[in-house]
């Protein structure tokens, strides 16, 4: 479709005078935002608790860039984080109209196209999503026209350090170019998307926040294991010098000592010795991997709410498929807080820009249900329409099974026999013939000899014609013959029965028997459940 029959299709704007949008950029990026102070460097529990405090009063600027050096230097950290923001950016969604009235359905197919239109949407979702770990996410939305409409040029993320809370009234601001002493966020102009991991301020309830301990007693063992690793790695080098020995003496021997460790070489003055002594301390080490393991279980639970399916080690497939539940939860609720967060900055704009409405919004809803077994689905809505007679909406299949429905004179797919597949649904507009026969004549009830009797006898007039026509060229075979002995002799031949074979087909009779087959087994199923 070309670009101009799409814009021929897009909704009439409404003649009533709207709203209009703010096209100037306002939080420009400066060149500052990529510089940091690394507040990490000689990070202590009292600098952290500083750092803290300074977001508690509103200056979340070392905050944020701490957050980020986590993220840049703990690979299990940001691997986590990762997991939990390709959980939702990796989903499709749908716009869902305010209610089933035409203008509500026209604007909601404006708002779809518009949104698909955006350019690396996934990269706008996951720049939203950066609110998880740190509390809060904002990225600028830069409006523009298209004949007449107003459009989503461009949606920019924007620094979290950029942004603060006034001491004074608990405004949220935002420093620019032209006002670094901040200014409040002009409306409709900016996406605000806030997590909330726990009640309280936005500042204190990012994931981050709650892991920022771990991450500092994780730094600390960290640091304690490479020395112990590079001490332990090397024995101990005493060296020993004369009572007499010189000042110069005791350098060169220093020198040799510095100079064995790192070249595995080194002179030594007459007269002094060097001793190596080893040490076994393998229980140190494996004090600080526990300590290290630990502290990444802590950055697991906090972020996926498990450790199962994020860590390796112990747990059964029930254990793992518990805590893959708990992580599903998470990603459910992530799903439902960017689509309100999108619904109300993103979404209901362009609803006032266009068609001056601010009520009647559309939805948007990820598709965020688990993948079902299509298998045991069908299997389960097949036992539900052969054994209860549940009478099932052909056009619930078709959207269980993501299957559209066929236009009036398109070409479908039929299989060649059901004998391919036994699970295969029976929906007919008419029942069958032979069902109707038995239900006219009545029996005694599933399990009973008349009931079994009556069953044969449906099958045996049902498959009457089949038979015949399968098995007419043995019948010729042995009317031709005019005795057992001549009969024996043709069907010795080999090339006769081939021909024989050849003329058969047993392809509805196949059929009959799978059918047969299939409904003994549920004959057999109601009658061992009673």
């Amino acid at each position: 479709m070309s670009k101009k029959q799409k814009r021929q299709k897009q909704p009439q704007q409404n003649p009533a005078p709207l709203r209009r949008p703010d096209t100037n950029e306002i939080a420009v990026a400066q060149v500052t935002d990529k510089y940091s102070e690394y507040p990490s460097n000689g990070l202590t529990p009292v600098k952290l608790a500083e750092i803290f405090k300074e977001a508690d009063a509103g200056d979340v600027l070392r905050q944020m860039e701490l957050f980020e050096e986590m993220e840049e230097k703990d690979p299990h950290l940001f691997s986590q984080l990762q997991t939990r923001k390709n959980a939702v950016t990796g989903l499709d969604f749908e716009i869902i109209p305010f209610s089933d009235d035409p203008r509500d359905k026209e604007i909601a197919d404006f708002i779809e196209e518009q949104i698909n239109g955006i350019e690396s949407l996934e990269d706008v979702e996951t720049d939203l999503l950066d609110a998880i770990g740190k509390g809060f996410a904002v990225s600028e939305i830069m409006w523009g026209y298209d004949e007449g409409h107003v459009v989503v040029r461009e949606i920019k993320s924007r620094h979290q350090k950029r942004f603060f809370w006034d001491s004074l009234d608990d405004s949220f601001k935002v420093r620019t170019k032209d006002a670094p002493e901040g200014i409040l966020l002009p409306t409709n102009k900016f996406i605000v998307h806030r997590y909330k991991a726990r009640s309280g301020h936005t500042s204190r309830a990012g994931i981050l926040r709650v892991v920022a301990w771990m991450y500092l007693f994780k730094n600390y063992d960290l640091k304690d294991w490479v020395s112990f690793a590079e001490v332990y790695g090397l024995p101990l080098r005493l060296g020993k010098y004369a009572p007499g020995a010189s000042e110069a003496d005791k350098v060169a021997l220093m020198q040799a000592l510095i100079q064995i460790g790192a070249d595995a070489a080194g002179i030594i003055p007459d007269g002094t010795s060097i001793d190596f002594i080893t040490t076994e301390k393998t229980s140190s080490s494996d004090l600080y991997e526990r300590l290290a393991r630990y502290c990444d279980e802590q950055i697991s639970k906090a972020i996926l709410g498990q450790t199962l399916t994020s860590d390796s080690g112990g747990g059964s497939y029930a254990q793992s498929k518990t805590h893959n539940d708990v992580r599903h939860d998470l990603t459910v609720a992530d799903c439902k807080s960017l689509a309100s967060t999108l619904r109300r900055d993103l979404i209901r704009p362009l609803c006032i820009f266009n068609f001056g409405e601010d009520k009647r919004v559309p939805h948007i809803r990820f598709d965020c249900e688990e993948s079902e077994d299509l298998t045991q689905t069908a299997t389960i809505i097949g036992t539900l329409v052969n054994e209860v007679g549940l009478r099932v909406p052909t056009s619930f299949i078709y959207k269980k099974f993501s299957i559209p429905e066929p236009e009036a004179d398109e070409e479908v797919a039929a299989p060649r026999s059901t004998s391919a597949g036994l699970t295969g649904l029976p929906f007919k507009k008419e029942p069958n013939p032979a069902q109707i026969a038995l239900k006219a004549e009545g029996d005694g009830g599933v399990g009973t000899q008349q009931h079994i009797d009556k069953l044969a006898s449906a099958a045996v007039r049902h498959g009457a014609g089949s038979f015949k026509r399968a098995f007419g060229p043995v019948l010729k075979i042995i009317e031709k013959a005019e005795s057992l002995e001549e009969l024996r002799n043709m069907m010795e031949d080999n090339k006769a029965v081939a021909e024989l074979y050849a003329a058969m087909d047993v392809s509805e009779v196949e059929e009959l028997l799978q059918k047969v087959m299939l409904y003994a087994d549920l004959e057999g199923r109601v009658l061992e459940n009673g």
